[in-house]
C-alpha cells in the first residue's frame, strides 16, 4: 500500500444493488464451472463454459483482454499460484484447480476465486483448501465499519498461522477495491502489517483473496508474462470473494446468500438481507 492518499469509491445503496447483480452472475457461473472440474476436463473447456454462461446472462468478461490477458478465466493447477492461462492439458485425479473469474453487469464488476479438488486428493491437500477458504472468511468477518484495512490481513494471517505455521502466505499478490473497475484502491494485504490503512466505510467494496502455499511462498512468473508458480513447486490454494461494507456488517456480493450462513457460523455480523 502506498503512502499517498488513496481514492476510495464509496457506493450508494442503488449502486450496491448493481454490485450484487454482478456478484450473483459470478457466483452462478462459478457453480457451473465447479461441476465441470473432473478428470479429463481442460482449462479451455472451462473457459468455453464461462464464455457461454456469461453470454446467457447478458454479462461480459472483465478478464478477457485485461492488460492483454487472453482468456475469460484464470485456471491455475497445483503449483500455479495465480493467473494461469487455460490450456488443453487434461486435469488428473488428485489435482487441484483454482478458478479465478469475473463479470461486468451494467458497468459494475464482480470477482471471485475458488480452488477445487479433482476427484480424491490427499488429506494434506484437502486441509490446505479448507484452511485457505477459512482464512478468507476470517478476513471477511473483519470487514466491519470503523475497522482499519489492516485488520483484514491480520485476521487472515492469524488463522493461517494457527492452522499450520509451515504454510506460506503469498505476499506479492493480494486483494483490491472493486466497483466501476475490477482493480481499485485500496490494495488488500493477506498478512499483518504496521500500516493501518483507511477506515472501512459503508459502501466500500473489496475483493479479498488469500493465496496459501504448502511450502515456500516465493513465486516466479513464466515467459508468458502471466502464469505465476511457486519457486519450490509447492501446491497453492486461492479463494476470493467480493464484499461490500455495510452498516450492519459485510455483504458477500459473490455468495448466493450474501455470506449469511458462513458469517453466522463465525458469530459475525452480516449485511445480507433483502436487497
Amino acid at each position: 500500500m502506498g503512502a499517498g492518499r488513496q481514492r476510495l469509491e464509496i457506493k450508494t445503496e442503488p449502486q450496491l444493488e448493481g454490485m450484487r447483480a454482478a456478484g450473483l452472475v459470478v457466483s452462478e457461473v462459478h457453480a457451473v464451472m465447479r461441476d465441470a472440474v473432473v478428470p479429463g476436463a481442460t482449462g479451455r473447456d472451462l473457459d468455453a463454459i464461462a464464455r457461454r454462461e456469461l453470454a446467457a446472462r447478458g454479462a461480459t468478461s472483465n478478464f478477457l483482454g485485461y492488460h492483454g490477458f487472453p482468456a475469460t478465466i484464470c485456471v491455475s493447477v497445483n503449483d500455479v499460484v495465480v493467473h494461469g492461462i487455460p490450456n488443453d492439458t487434461p486435469f488428473q485425479e488428485g489435482d487441484i484447480v483454482s478458478l479465478d473469474f469475473g463479470a461486468i453487469v451494467d458497468g459494475w464488476h464482480g470477482d471471485a476465486a475458488v480452488t477445487i479438488p479433482v476427484g480424491e486428493v490427499s488429506e494434506d491437500v484437502r486441509r490446505l483448501l479448507t484452511d485457505c477458504e477459512d482464512s478468507l472468511w476470517a478476513g471477511i468477518a473483519a470487514m466491519r465499519p470503523g475497522q482499519r484495512l489492516r485488520e483484514i490481513g491480520t485476521a487472515v494471517e492469524n488463522l493461517v498461522r494457527f492452522r499450520d505455521p509451515d504454510y506460506g502466505i503469498v505476499e506479492e499478490y493480494g486483494g483490491h477495491g472493486i466497483g466501476t473497475a475490477m482493480h481499485q484502491d485500496p490494495h488488500v494485504m493477506n498478512y499483518r502489517t504496521r500500516q493501518r490503512g483507511p477506515k472501512l466505510r459503508p459502501g466500500l467494496c473489496l475483493a479479498i483473496e488469500p493465496m496459501i502455499t504448502m511450502g515456500d511462498p516465493a513465486c516466479y512468473t513464466l515467459d508468458d508474462e502471466w502464469t505465476v508458480k511457486s519457486v519450490d513447486g509447492s501446491w497453492s490454494a486461492h479463494f476470493e470473494h467480493s464484499i461490500a461494507v455495510t452498516d450492519k456488517g459485510p455483504l458477500v456480493l459473490t455468495a448466493p446468500d450474501g455470506g449469511a450462513a458462513r458469517l453466522a457460523s463465525l458469530g459475525a455480523a452480516t449485511g445480507s438481507g433483502d436487497r
